[in-house]
């Protein structure tokens, strides 16, 4: 079993960072991480403990503002290591490969009352060892070129001797260093040793990050292993500076350019699946506009009247998605309601347990409904959240080690002092402080198993493209064990619901589970602490060798055949999803964004590339006009002309035309997934609804 709590980077490849006395009186440097007299980290953990508290050592004992980072500190240390690397294997063949012969050099061109001055004034600025009289001179220029790195200015406190800067002595010391390595030429490179040192530097001064990004792509042929720890700093770097920009950004043109992983292998429709015509339902929200509409109380499956199965029968829908059917986290509920929104429910995607709600009429009321749908030709269809659990569901409690955790918080600045969350009698819950404040958004949440007295910090589910969600505990698809479990409880929905959404699919294709938690060094920076968990391709095979959505459509296949897989993918992997995965269907947010802005001539060309790729991914399309993630229909193609337009090719393109939960009376409204009834007082707009009956129903009756 892969251990949680490996970090694959190790720190111990770091040659150690000369740093001066003064710093270590000033900060009172802890011991353990001093190591002949060169700052070292053994791990992650102890390099994030110690920029927190060199921060709070800073702001108490100084007036400047610095804020070191682990990542920057971690980018310093790779410069340093770098830097030491290439002088060790340019001078090796030279005749001042060794300690002794630098320093006769030095004594003879200083002379040696010149040569000990300096030598006495870096022992005293220095911090060594009792049994190390003098640092080596490669690594006095090493430190002086660190010291003089300006990017590297918040940090000068502890390698810089702003002291000998002005000492006579000191610099022709360094004079003579410099003059030095300027003959000695590096191999293959047209360039003395000094210069090609001072390279980054000189091209990005104000940048660790552009500087390693040039070590990396220069300097690669002398790192040797050390390479991939260069590349984990960057990534540390990309995880600290990444931002998000508000809104999906540019929709792509759909291309196929075809990987060694993917080949055709669609599976095959049933009879009835391409006369699919899907309508979602928020399940809370639809139930209590049935009790207005019906003027009775309407809470459970078994309560919602034959008439409103009729009306959707008649207008020509075949299935009808509940978004919400499962038993919700009671956690969520709570963080919700401590966060001011008192008149919420728990999110339908953090889920307890995969049994149909207690308040829904649990699974008898659903048969009641799914019979009663059946007479009118309509199939109910329901969510699967396969990509995390809520924070306290029955797997956090049964199997806590199915979940991404560490035995201590990634970053030490977390803190877990809030209210106790769960209602479990065998675990506490915590999310960070944070959270309440609005003030950050941290990737892990606290778990104290009263069981054995230990604390687990679980990763939240996070898709890498916005703040991790807090109500959700991310489960290890490395594990064997997991990916058996939630693929047994796949089969056990499709045997109940012929037709199962998954959503965030994308995110368990191997590559991105990859990239996204145990990212190839160089690959990461999508979430914050994941770098450090970094697997090779190799290395990821050996623990994930088969894609997983494959072997979920085969096993379902075989063991609960005539159940339509619908994936929501995003990423370009939608025709990945259907050909090569083999999903019945797939969403293509392409249709809805492309024509809400009107961009038809990219919509033309997606379809001619679908087209002369393969046009079986055409007809295995979800083409919607929103979706409960989006804004309403009405909001993005308005009520008139356009929006009927779009509706009519929605309806009458291959696929599958999906439509949400409001669309057709007009509701304006977007329905968060924690509600339990509409918040606008809304009417269904009857000019709309008629429009409808003349020009959309009846084209959808000619797809039965």
């Amino acid at each position: 079993m892969l251990k949680n709590n490996t970090l694959k980077h190790s720190y111990k490849k770091f040659r150690g960072l000369l740093i001066t006395r003064n710093s270590l009186k000033r900060y009172s440097l802890p011991e353990t991480i001093l190591k002949k007299g060169k700052l070292r980290f053994e791990d992650y953990h102890s390099l994030q403990k110690f920029v927190v508290d060199l921060n709070q050592k800073i702001q108490a004992e100084t007036e400047k503002t610095v804020n070191p980072t682990a990542g920057e500190l971690n980018g310093l240390l790779i410069i340093n290591t770098a830097l030491q690397l290439v002088v060790e294997k340019v001078t090796e063949r030279s005749k001042y490969s060794s300690p002794a012969a630098l320093t006769q050099h030095l004594e003879k061109k200083l002379g040696k009352t010149d040569f000990q001055q300096a030598t006495n004034k870096i022992n005293r600025s220095y911090f060594l060892p009792e049994d190390q009289v003098s640092p080596f001179p490669k690594e006095i220029i090493i430190n002086y070129l660190l010291g003089n790195n300006p990017a590297l200015v918040h940090y000068y406190d502890l390698i810089s001797t702003e002291n000998l800067n002005n000492d006579s002595a000191f610099q022709n010391y360094i004079s003579a260093l410099q003059e030095l390595l300027e003959t000695i030429p590096v191999p293959n490179k047209n360039t003395d040793l000094i210069s090609f040192l001072k390279k980054p530097v000189e091209l990005y001064p104000l940048s660790i990050l552009d500087q390693l990004k040039y070590i990396r792509d220069n300097w690669g042929e002398f790192l040797g292993d050390f390479l991939t720890s260069l590349l984990t700093g960057l990534d540390m770097l990309k995880e600290e500076q990444k931002f998000w920009l508000a809104g999906p950004g540019e929709t792509p043109v759909y291309n196929f350019q075809l990987s060694d992983e993917e080949y055709e292998k669609f599976s095959q429709d049933s009879h009835w699946m391409p006369h699919l015509v899907l309508i979602a339902k928020s399940t809370y929200v639809w139930l209590d506009q049935l009790s207005k509409k019906y003027e009775h109380s309407i809470q459970r499956f078994d309560q919602i009247p034959d008439e409103e199965l009729q009306i959707l029968a008649e207008r020509g829908f075949t299935g009808l998605w509940f978004i919400g059917v499962w038993q919700r986290s009671q956690a969520s509920r709570k963080i919700k309601n401590i966060s001011g929104n008192d008149n919420v429910i728990a999110s339908a995607y953090s889920l307890a347990d995969y049994r149909i709600a207690d308040e829904l009429g649990g699974n008898d009321a659903m048969i009641d409904l799914q019979h009663r749908a059946g007479r009118y030709g309509i199939r109910i269809a329901c969510d699967m959240v396969p990509n995390h659990m809520g924070i306290d569901s029955d797997w956090i409690v049964e199997h806590p080690d199915w979940f991404l955790q560490l035995p201590y918080p990634p970053f030490p600045s977390y803190s877990f002092n809030g209210q106790n969350l769960s209602d479990r009698p065998e675990i506490e819950v915590y999310i960070e402080d944070h959270y309440y404040e609005k003030t950050d958004a941290a990737v892990v949440y606290k778990m104290f198993d009263r069981r054995d007295h230990q604390n687990r910090y679980i990763y939240h589910g996070n898709d890498g493209t916005g703040i991790p969600w807090n109500d959700t505990a991310q489960l290890n698809y490395l594990l064997p064990e997991v990916r058996e479990a939630v693929i047994q409880n796949i089969i056990r929905i499709a045997r109940q619901f012929p037709i199962i959404r998954f959503d965030a699919a994308m995110t368990l294709a191997k590559k991105h589970i990859h990239r996204l938690w145990f990212p190839e060094p160089g690959g990461g920076g999508d979430i914050a602490s994941r770098s450090n968990f970094g697997l090779t391709s190799q290395e990821f095979n050996e623990l994930m060798p088969r894609e997983f959505w494959r072997e979920v459509v085969d096993r379902v296949a075989a063991e609960a055949p005539n159940t339509l897989l619908l994936a929501e993918a995003f990423w370009m992997m939608e025709g990945y999803f259907v050909r090569t995965l083999g999903m019945h269907r797939v969403y293509n947010s392409a249709f809805m964004n492309m024509l809400k802005n009107e961009e038809n001539a990219k919509y033309r060309q997606s379809i001619y590339n679908i087209i002369e790729f393969n046009p079986e991914i055409l007809k295995r399309f979800v083409n919607f006009m929103s979706n409960p993630d989006e804004d309403t229909a009405i909001a993005q193609f308005g009520k008139d002309d356009k929006y009927f337009g779009v509706c009519i090719l929605m309806i009458t393109m291959p696929g599958l035309p999906m439509f949400a939960h409001g669309q057709i009376e007009g509701f304006t409204e977007r329905y968060g997934m924690e509600f339990p009834k509409a918040r606008w007082e809304e009417s269904e707009d009857e000019y709309l609804v008629k429009r409808h009956q003349r020009e959309i129903f009846p084209l959808l009756k000619k797809r039965i």
